[in-house]
């Protein structure tokens, strides 16, 4: 039995509906992308595994147990979350910042020790940015933000990371640099689960794929075994050929240039 599974889940916000009947499991030790058209329920799902969204019916479970059932502090021991969007306390430094992601092992009985020291000197080296540990957060890039942010969910020391869009509004250069740490995480022995919108990317970084569509898991497995033109084109609508990265190897969606088709035709040529 894998570590985090969800059985027949319906999701939905007040009346609406956005997925029935969801089954998915996470492969352990996995780096799970969750891809999909904009609507189409993957950070909706994402949310449900975290425990962010009360599913209508159907339940996730955590080691075998319902998540709804955790403690807050217990459930932040073992699944850590870095949400999509992330406010940032004004003037907060970014060893202080991290530092809160030792918050689960704080109680009465338990204030700040050297473990929780070490485990945000460790966090802030393990994303490259312990030499920012003073700067104040609001003063860094947005590629640096996002680091000093996977620190904080990186000093809670889970074994499960949830990552809804870490990439979204970073350039190509700083889109690579968190994936590529993503990938370390992940070789290093850790459960990734993330919602990518670049399907090269999520091919390129993704163990496991899970392909969503109108609350639908259309597809899910190692993308090598199932990313095919065909279920690109029934995910997205986007008619493309499939071809080897020369990278990596793994596969690569080339649209097809649709202008080309729409151009007449010269009679004379």
């Amino acid at each position: 039995m894998t570590r985090l599974r969800a059985d027949a889940l319906t999701l939905a916000y007040d009346r609406r509906v956005v997925a029935e009947r969801l089954g998915v499991e996470i492969p352990d030790e996995s780096f799970t992308v969750i891809v999909g058209p904009n609507a189409c329920g993957k950070s909706t799902l994402l949310r449900a595994l975290a425990r962010l969204l009360r599913p209508r019916e159907g339940t996730v479970l955590l080691d075998g147990a319902p998540i709804s059932a955790l403690p807050p502090k217990r459930l932040a021991r073992l699944l850590g979350l870095l949400p999509q969007s992330s406010i940032t306390p004004e003037g907060i430094t970014v060893a202080d910042l991290v530092a809160r992601g030792r918050y689960p092992y704080q109680g009465l009985l338990r204030q700040w020790s050297r473990e929780d020291e070490g485990a945000v000197a460790e966090a802030l080296e393990a994303v490259g940015v312990e030499d920012l540990a003073d700067r104040v957060v609001d003063e860094l890039s947005g590629g640096q933000r996002q680091r000093v942010w996977l620190a904080l969910v990186l000093a809670q020391r889970t074994g499960i990371l949830l990552l809804d869009e870490p990439t979204t509004y970073l350039d190509i250069a700083h889109q690579v640099e968190v994936l590529d740490l993503c990938s370390r995480l992940h070789e290093e022995g850790r459960t990734l689960v993330a919602v990518l919108h670049d399907l090269n990317h999520a091919c390129r970084y993704a163990t496991h794929l899970i392909a969503m569509r109108d609350g639908e898991i259309r597809a899910q497995g190692p993308p090598g075994e199932i990313v095919t033109a065909g279920l690109v084109e029934e995910v997205f609508g986007l008619p493309c050929r499939v071809i080897d990265d020369p990278e990596t190897g793994t596969p690569l969606i080339v649209p097809v240039d649709r202008r080309r088709a729409l151009t007449p035709k010269n009679p004379l040529n």
